[in-house]
């Protein structure tokens, strides 16, 4: 059986999350990581079986390690990266290429700055 497809984001995030009680990001770069894999069904990249598949399987990856779901996005990102991979929208290189220049960015920008890469995939100025 395969997991149905979401018909608007919202119906992405758990009710418990919708409530305002918690947020649902604990960081910005989860956001965009959800974002991004919204975005990537969207325009056809990958089916929501495909995504579940892949982030069941992350997760199964790290068995018992993470029984407080503080990880959850890391294995989001995991997944994201691996199937971004398998699906041939980008390579490992490319990958590790801009995540060394989001690295180099962030250590870069002033506190409180929005951290930001230029057109070439380099720190912006």
């Amino acid at each position: 059986m395969s997991a149905p497809e979401p018909a608007e984001i919202s119906d992405l995030i758990p009710a418990s999350l919708k409530d305002g009680a918690a947020p649902v990001f604990a960081e910005p770069w989860q956001a965009q990581a959800f974002a991004l894999t919204v975005t990537l069904h969207q325009a056809g990249c990958f089916t929501w079986s495909e995504w579940a598949n892949a982030l069941g399987a992350e997760i199964a990856r790290a068995g018992d390690a993470d029984l407080g779901g503080a990880r959850y996005y890391e294995f989001w990102l995991g997944a994201l990266e691996k199937l971004v991979v398998a699906k041939g929208l980008a390579s490992p290189t490319d990958i590790d290429v801009t995540a060394a220049a989001w690295r180099d960015a962030y250590l870069r920008t002033p506190h409180g700055q929005p951290v930001e890469l230029n057109a070439a995939g380099t720190p912006a100025a």
